[in-house]
């Protein structure tokens, strides 16, 4: 089964309902996808996705009142992290790995703090650590590009994940058609107040106090372009030195959405990290 193809699920989380979905073998340490601001399920790359479904079990899950998960969106990361804990757990896994890309990197973050033996390894991806370097400041610099794309009638990830050189812009076009794949069973849109209320939890995660990173022993791996502009790659190194157990990767003439343009190059990097 590919990404485009593999059906949505529900699953009732303490009375909420939670959108799913999964894909891959039936055996083995599930890898759980966090997705980025403003993301249903449709925006997970479905050459990232099937990629490591190749190999692996994936599940990829929409954040509450965002898509066609009820309730309402949170406003702080830690309240997602509660979430994302309570849907592994509401699933029976025992384990999973996290693949976090940017809001979802915070959240894998958290998860692994809470809640360590729920976590087998982590990969960060376009992502950094509470209180990390502009992640405050993550709206001011997005508002401008996201009218950009409207006025430009593009979607705004184009102007927000990659490069303006000439492979960036190929690679977001690229990117952009792979998201149009799926064309039965979508996720609903986001609600402009849902989009609002995680960008408040964004401002509040780039504000609050450094946590102790040296407490998460699991291994990781960050990823990420070297010229992210929303989560700036500052952060990705930051967290590779602060994290014990931790490797980096940066994609050269990339931004926020590195893992998109160089996405055969990742998906190996990933396996390779997850089977060790």
């Amino acid at each position: 089964m590919k990404w485009k193809d593999a059906p949505t699920r529900s699953i009732d989380v303490a009375g909420t309902k939670f959108v799913y979905r999964q894909l891959g073998p039936a055996a083995g340490v599930p890898v759980l996808l966090l997705n980025h601001w403003g993301a249903v399920l449709d925006n997970f790359d479905p050459r990232i996705v099937d990629g490591l479904a190749a190999a692996r079990p994936v599940i990829a899950v929409g954040y509450r009142g965002v898509g066609a998960s009820g309730g309402e969106a949170p406003v702080t990361v830690a309240e997602m992290a509660e979430d994302t804990i309570a849907f592994i757990r509401s699933l029976g896994l025992g384990q999973v790995d996290l693949l976090g890309f940017s809001l979802g990197g915070f959240v894998a973050q958290d998860v692994a703090l809470k809640q360590p033996d729920l976590v087998r390894k982590i990969i960060l991806t376009g992502t950094g650590p509470a209180g990390g370097e502009g992640i405050e400041k993550v709206g001011s610099v997005s508002w401008p590009l996201i009218i950009k794309g409207l006025l430009t009638f593009r979607d705004p990830k184009f102007y927000l994940f990659f490069t303006s050189t000439a492979n960036g812009r190929g690679a977001a076009k690229e990117f952009l058609e792979r998201l149009k794949e799926r064309k039965s069973d979508r996720d609903k849109p986001i609600t402009m107040a849902a989009f609002l209320r995680q960008l408040k939890a964004i401002k509040a995660w780039g504000m609050q106090a450094r946590q102790d990173l040296g407490a998460v022993r699991k291994p990781v791996l960050v990823a990420n372009g070297d010229q992210d502009k929303m989560v700036p790659s500052s952060n990705s190194v930051d967290l590779s030195r602060r994290l014990p157990n931790a490797e980096l990767v940066l994609y050269e003439d990339a931004g926020h959405g590195g893992i998109f343009q160089y996405h055969e190059t990742f998906v190996q990097n990933a396996l390779e990290f997850l089977v060790r």
